[in-house]
């Protein structure tokens, strides 16, 4: 249980990173009006949406196996969860598997377009709502602890 959290809380800061470079990447692109390359865009945006469901699969493994998931709601209720537990319990989930599909939309929109414009826009403005989704739901106390 203890390597699934070490893996998911590590790896949390190599998905940031990677997203927020996705991010940055599609707004310069947007903003120069470049054209979007396999060599760079495609392949940052793609391992942001990688590394991403990665992250999205540990976590759900750690949902199920650990106290602090969903044997929380099965043992202490839904109205027996304060603060802390519910955010880790259910607002974490649930908002960052919307991050996910956020992200997962913006990947499948951007394949639809040939200009690179609209690539761009289409990863910059999902990739970027859910970068700022999975930042909300961060148990920050806890994870610089």
């Amino acid at each position: 249980m203890e390597i699934i959290q070490t893996v998911h809380s590590y790896l949390a800061y190599v998905v940031l990173l990677v997203l927020f470079l996705a991010v940055a990447n599609a707004i310069t692109g947007l903003v120069s009006n470049r054209m979007f390359t396999l060599e760079k865009d495609y392949r940052v945006s793609l391992f942001a949406l990688i590394l991403s469901h990665i992250q999205l699969l540990v976590g759900l493994l750690l949902y199920f196996l650990s106290p602090n998931g969903l044997s929380a709601i099965q043992s202490l209720g839904m109205g027996g969860l304060n603060s802390a537990a519910r955010l880790l319990a259910v607002e974490h989930p649930f908002i960052n598997i919307l991050a996910i599909v956020l992200i997962t939309i913006g990947w499948s929109r951007h394949k639809k377009f040939l200009d690179g414009k609209k690539k761009f826009r289409s990863i910059a403005i999902f990739y970027g709502l859910g970068l700022v989704l999975i930042l909300s739901r961060i148990p920050w106390t806890q994870w610089f602890n």
